[in-house]
């Protein structure tokens, strides 16, 4: 394990343990081993490792989407399926990064004061590679997206899924409830996706023909002087 992300490690448990305010350089670098100086040599101060460590839950965040997302397509699963997988994975991993933390909600708006540029790169980010993975599933399972949204309008209606749901749950919590309703809102907006062909139905068997044998035709009486 290199010194930088020895660093990462003791900085993540340190503002998980004391939050942002109260965390401070001398805490992080006794929980990573090092003499002060040794730290600053890596990082210029708290603010920096707060970026850092920002930056590396987004990227893992990241990984985990991307994996997610290609288990879910090799499997054969319908959009919905991927999409609310694959944000699953992603908010999980953003979620456990700060599990058991008594200071979640001073992290997250912390986050924007410090990091607002992060936030908005990565929020981008994001948004660019939902509407990537919607327009390859879309043209694979040759789907018709609702309302005849395109690809890019639609993804940014699954990440607005995101902000619904964190509305209602303050810190992203509990998680397990949050994680739930943004997965069902993702897939009530991909139920709407239907095949642009629909397959066409096999004629039915026709029955054998079958030749009726001729019905003998009744023998007429003949009558004598009209009478019978």
């Amino acid at each position: 394990m290199g010194p930088k992300t020895r660093i990462l490690d003791a900085t993540m448990l340190v503002f998980r343990r004391h939050g942002f305010r109260r965390s401070s350089i001398e805490q992080v670098a006794e929980a990573a081993g090092l003499t002060r100086q040794a730290l600053y040599h890596h990082f210029e101060s708290k603010e920096t490792l707060f970026r850092a460590v920002i930056e590396r839950v987004h990227e893992s965040a990241i990984a985990a989407e991307d994996t997610a997302i290609a288990e879910a397509e090799a499997a054969g699963s319908d959009l919905g399926d991927i999409l609310a997988t694959g944000m699953t994975a992603r908010m999980s991993t953003m979620i456990g990064s700060l599990d058991g933390s008594p200071h979640l909600e001073e992290l997250y708006s912390e986050h924007l004061v410090h990091a607002r540029d992060l936030f908005q790169t990565y929020a981008a980010r994001y948004a660019e590679r939902m509407v990537t993975t919607v327009a390859r599933v879309v043209r694979k399972q040759q789907l018709a997206l609702p309302q005849d949204l395109t690809p890019a309008e639609f993804a940014r209606l699954v990440e607005m899924s995101i902000h619904a749901a964190k509305s209602q749950y303050p810190a992203m919590q509990p998680a397990e409830a949050f994680l739930k309703d943004m997965a069902i809102i993702v897939r009530t907006l991909c139920a709407g996706a239907k095949p642009k062909f629909k397959s066409k139905s096999l004629p039915k068997p026709q029955k054998p023909y079958v030749k009726r044998a001729a019905i003998p035709k009744r023998p007429t009486r003949r009558t004598t002087g009209g009478h019978p």
